[in-house]
């Protein structure tokens, strides 16, 4: 009797043991499962935050790229030439197809030395000349033209071109950094307004056989560098449409 009630105690017991360890394994296995919940969901936060954050350092460096491309302003002096038949005939130049560069040939004059001379021919008459464009030695630009309107500086281009004189220093006919720099600025302005591209530039040479502009003429590469140095200018700062001139 007494051996039969001590078995079925250690059963009782047993029982107790087996339901006690079955208990806390599951709680074991309930807290790890939270646990490793716990961790996933900090885990996804965290790669989620990372995401966030890549994209917005992207943003900002792809902004600030934007923000690079954009061409400087460009500094012109509007003082057009007064209508007349010798050097602004006021004829509609109804479609730019290329910019045609030109030198002055005239060593140490000043932008505005020449406008002056173009606005004189009105009353000498002694021939037919002008540019929508002169650039000075420092680098200053007079408009002299407006760009819808043709200029008398290259010949059977006149009617589909936009002419830019730039002023030298010495008989050489090499232009000084400043006119060479805004010589860029505007031509690369020039090809975004009308859509050109560097073929579309071309020096009075290209359609005369002049010699103009000199040092372009007599040294080649000076202008496969001058084309180089447009390209390189557009792809730093892009092509600006929104600045107007007349």
């Amino acid at each position: 009797m007494i051996s039969t009630l001590r078995k079925r105690h250690q059963t009782i017991v047993s029982n107790k043991k087996r339901r006690y360890s079955s208990r806390t394994r599951k709680r074991r296995t309930s807290k790890r499962g939270r646990c490793a919940l716990i961790i996933s969901v900090a885990a996804f936060f965290i790669l989620l935050c990372c995401v966030i954050v890549s994209f917005i350092v992207r943003n900002n460096r792809d902004n600030t790229v934007q923000a690079q491309k954009i061409l400087p302003k460009l500094s012109i002096q509007t003082k057009l030439i007064q209508k007349n038949k010798y050097s602004r005939p006021g004829i509609a130049l109804k479609k730019v197809k290329g910019v045609v560069i030109h030198y002055t040939a005239n060593p140490g004059t000043t932008a505005e030395q020449n406008r002056s001379y173009f606005e004189s021919l009105a009353e000498t008459g002694e021939t037919h000349a002008s540019s929508h464009f002169i650039i000075g030695i420092s680098g200053e630009i007079i408009q002299c033209i407006p760009c819808n309107e043709i200029s008398y500086a290259s010949n059977d281009r006149n009617s589909d071109t936009i002419s830019v004189e730039c002023c030298i220093p010495d008989e050489s006919g090499k232009f000084t950094d400043e006119t060479y720099q805004s010589l860029v600025e505007l031509v690369a302005w020039l090809m975004g307004r009308y859509e050109l591209t560097a073929d579309d530039v071309i020096r009075h040479y290209d359609v005369t056989g002049k010699d103009c502009p000199k040092y372009f003429v007599e040294n080649s590469n000076a202008w496969s560098d001058f084309k180089t140095d447009l390209l390189t200018y557009i792809d730093t700062y892009g092509i600006e449409k929104t600045q107007e001139i007349n």
